[in-house]
């Protein structure tokens, strides 16, 4: 359930709907965008949100999706549900093209895995179209969209005959001329033409008995008829017949193939739902990626958690002037259920309860909203909104009794399974009695467990928000310095509404807010001064808290560095003392070894002093320098272990300053490289080109860029990104000078002539004319252009058909109708 009926209109939903429908590419989806409606079911919802974001990495990473020919052909197709209704030329040809776009949709999700679009795939799966159809429709239809000549047996012989009249009535009509010529009777110059659908003879009035015949017209003056010769009069009779035999062949030939068709209008109506349905996801992907939006988590408990949403319109708009939306952030459970939001008038109370209510619609609806993944919203059953004026003259509704309305509504129908979102609630008439109402309303509300988000200024209501459960208060934080809102919502307590501040702002006279505050008494100027502290203090201590966060982060990253700095110096230096140790074990070996061979050598000598003495004296001369050995020994260690300090802190402060200067280039990089990164919707310039326009779709290495009413497809190292202020400029400038090239193109469309007279002149003149002559139809937009050039020996008509062949904007030329001057003339079509 929405209530009011009126519920898109004042969250701004139908302008969001109006940006979908911008992105499709056929009625089908503009249709289903039409249709589009909030869904309560959470499988339903999680579905279309998986859709629409399948897509997004469709558009992301895939630029092959085809994008042509989106018709709904189902418009033309209900006629075959009434037999004897039949398809008409164009429209086959509609369906050949849009089924062809369907096959190509096709076979794209056919080339994919299950674990890439499992969703898409799913949609795809059941849609059919018989190969029968597209080929009964090609078999009659060619690539421009005309019934082929064999399209049956009986088109051909007449258009074959018919060819043959046509060819002959002009054999006759060239010797007829040649001969009127050689009495001058006619002017040279002129030609046979057509009136009414009959091929005649311009002749002069004088003498138009001189040939036999029937006068079909004459002209203005009465100087030229025009005359059909008698000879011709039976050709002319037949070619006609057999253009209503053509005709009558043509609907017959329509007719069997719309009964051909007649039985596949089920699976014909599947596919084309399947389109609509798909250009419709499309249309989506492409908005949530304009808003950078994403697919947040179906909170399964009932939680509403908000992480840095922005309001999408506010985001779009803002981006425009390459401004920021200050984020919202917003938490609603079973324990806190509705959220009283107080402060400041312009502060952003309203901006909050739409954001609100925008995200969950939208996202009810299955489309992506701008915020953090990490957010999480429950689907709703039912959501309610009271904002802005609904008096009615014609319903004897006041504003507050349309206020008290909305209020019955609420309490009768909202649950646990509602959301319900009031602006300035209580307002619109006396304030006492309109407070002790609304705080009446919104402890009935707050029984029934509804969740909601209700913005108000008055304080007995901040008061029942603070003592009572399933109630919280927020703050629109206010600048107290700069007095000026700063947009952001602080939970857990309530705002002040910094009347007195503003008005002293504005200009107020003191004397005027001195009485003022007497008259409201000192209880009420405190009670909001005190909020106004609580409010200071708290963003002072919450700066305070952040910075000590900081700074205990970073003693902790400290703390870590020096640690497994000391591990790896204890480390080293057990290393060193072992390795000492060895080479001691080894010496003291060797001390032993000599010692023994002393001892040995005085037990030979028997004792002898003097041996003794000097043995002795070679034991105490070891000793002495196994001692120094070992002190030498000592003081190298501790060097090796002052020294390997050493070094490890010069190594650390150089790790530092590096670590430092990478920082810096990193840093100054990724700003250069955001700078240059191009994303949707940014303005680019090709480059050494004055041309602008406006990013609307990504390819690994292209860009489809609109360059005003041209869209094409560019590389991405031809263009270079600008900002939106040099954009607007260049705009400006461009508009300047295309309105005065648009009224040079309107002048010269005035004074074009789609026709051009080339008969005696030299080929080099000719060629020069006729250069001009194409540049000046593809200027002006002309569709069909005449050239004469006359028979003669064909040159002429050669030199010139050799030219058209290089022109690209020429789909097609040939000769003129055989009754109009044949080979004479040469009729262009252009783009």
């Amino acid at each position: 359930m929405v209530y009011p009926n009126n519920f898109e209109q004042k969250i701004g939903f139908d302008n969001i709907r109006n940006l979908i429908k911008e992105n499709c590419l056929g009625d089908a989806a503009k249709e289903q965008a039409d249709n589009l409606h909030m869904f309560t079911q959470a499988d339903i919802v999680q579905s279309l949100l998986k859709q629409t974001e399948e897509f997004i990495s469709i558009l992301n990473l895939d630029n092959s999706f085809p994008t042509e020919y989106y018709f709904d052909a189902r418009v033309f197709l209900k006629k075959l549900n009434i037999v004897g209704m039949i398809l008409e030329t164009q429209e086959l040809f509609d369906l050949i093209r849009s089924l062809e776009t369907i096959n190509k949709i096709l076979k794209f999700f056919a080339s994919k895995t299950d674990e890439e679009f499992p969703e898409l795939k799913k949609l795809a799966g059941p849609v059919n179209v018989h190969k029968y159809v597209l080929d009964r429709c090609n078999a009659v239809i060619n690539k421009h969209g005309k019934i082929k000549d064999n399209a049956s047996s009986q088109l051909q012989s007449i258009r074959f005959t018919l060819a043959q009249k046509q060819s002959s009535v002009s054999k006759k009509l060239v010797n007829i001329l040649g001969k009127v010529r050689s009495e001058g009777w006619v002017e040279s110059d002129l030609s046979a033409t057509m009136v009414n659908g009959r091929m005649v003879i311009p002749i002069s009035s004088t003498y138009k008995r001189k040939i036999p015949g029937l006068v079909h017209d004459e002209s203005a003056t009465g100087k030229t008829s025009y005359i059909e010769p008698s000879e011709i009069v039976e050709l002319n009779n037949e070619i006609k017949e057999l253009e209503y035999e053509e005709n009558r062949e043509i609907r017959k030939i329509l007719a069997q193939i719309s009964e051909d068709i007649r039985p596949y209008l089920d699976e014909l109506f599947a596919a084309y739902d399947f389109m609509g349905l798909i250009d419709f996801i499309r249309a989506k992907a492409r908005l949530a990626i304009r808003l950078e939006a994403v697919c947040p988590g179906i909170s399964e408990n009932g939680t509403v958690f908000l992480a840095n949403a922005r309001h999408p319109l506010l985001y779009l708009s803002f981006k425009n002037d390459n401004r920021t939306v200050v984020p919202l952030n917003l938490k609603l459970d079973k324990n806190k259920r509705i959220l009283l939001i107080s402060g400041p008038n312009a502060g952003g109370k309203s901006v909050c309860l739409k954001t609100t209510g925008l995200i969950q619609y939208m996202f009810q609806c299955g489309i992506p909203v701008p915020l953090s993944p990490v957010s999480e919203l429950p689907v709703f059953q039912s959501l309610f909104i009271d904002i802005g004026d609904e008096q009615s003259i014609e319903n004897d509704l006041s504003t507050y009794s349309s206020h008290l309305l909305n209020m019955k509504n609420f309490i009768k129908h909202a649950d646990k399974n509602s959301l319900i979102l009031i602006d300035e609630f209580g307002t619109g008439t006396e304030p006492m009695l309109g407070g002790a109402i609304a705080e009446s309303i919104l402890d009935k509300l707050n029984k029934n467990e509804v969740f909601g988000v209700i913005t108000t200024h008055y304080t007995n209501l901040k008061h029942f928000a603070a003592t009572n459960e399933g109630l919280e208060n927020g703050a629109m934080l206010f600048d107290n310095h700069k007095m000026q809102p700063v947009f952001q919502l602080q939970m857990g307590m309530p705002g002040s509404s910094f009347a007195f501040e503003i008005a002293a702002k504005i200009g107020l006279p003191k004397e005027i807010l001195d009485k003022a505050s007497e008259k409201i008494g000192k209880e009420q100027v405190d009670f909001d001064k005190h909020l106004r502290d609580v409010l200071r203090d708290k963003s002072y201590w919450e700066n305070k808290r952040k910075k000590i966060k900081q700074q205990e982060k970073k003693l902790d990253e400290l703390v870590e560095k020096y640690l497994n700095e000391s591990n790896s110096i204890e480390k080293e230096r057990k290393k060193i003392i072992q390795q000492a140790k060895n080479e001691a074990d080894i010496i003291l070996s060797g001390i032993n070894k000599k010692i023994e061979n002393t001892i040995h050598q005085i037990k030979e000598a028997n004792a002898e002093k003097e041996k003794t003495r000097e043995l002795r004296s070679q034991i105490e001369s070891i000793k002495t320098e196994t001692k120094t050995f070992f002190s030498q020994e000592d003081e190298k260690i501790e060097k090796k272990i002052v020294q390997i300090r050493e070094k490890r802190e010069r190594q650390a402060a150089r790790r530092n300053e590096q670590n430092k200067i990478l920082q810096e280039k990193a840093k100054t990089y990724i700003e250069d490289e955001k700078e240059k990164t191009i994303r949707y919707g940014d303005k680019v310039r090709m480059i050494g080109q004055q041309a602008i326009g406006e990013v609307i779709d990504l390819g690994e290495k292209n860009l489809v860029v609109a360059f005003g009413d041209m869209i094409t497809s560019i590389d991405r190292e031809k263009v270079e990104k600008i900002s939106n202020k040099e954009f607007n400029s260049q705009k400006r400038k461009d508009k300047f000078e295309q309105s005065s090239i648009i009224t040079d193109v309107y002048n010269r469309k005035l004074n074009f002539k789609p026709n051009i007279d080339l008969r005696g002149k030299r080929a080099d003149e000719a060629l020069q004319e006729i250069v001009q002559f194409i540049d000046e139809a593809i200027i002006c937009g002309a569709g069909e252009l005449q050239i004469l050039h006359g028979t003669g020996t064909g040159a002429l008509r050669e030199l010139i058909r050799n030219y058209l062949k290089t022109v690209p904007q020429v789909t097609r030329f040939g000769n003129e109708h055989i009754e109009r001057g044949g080979s004479g003339i040469t009729i262009v079509t252009l783009e």
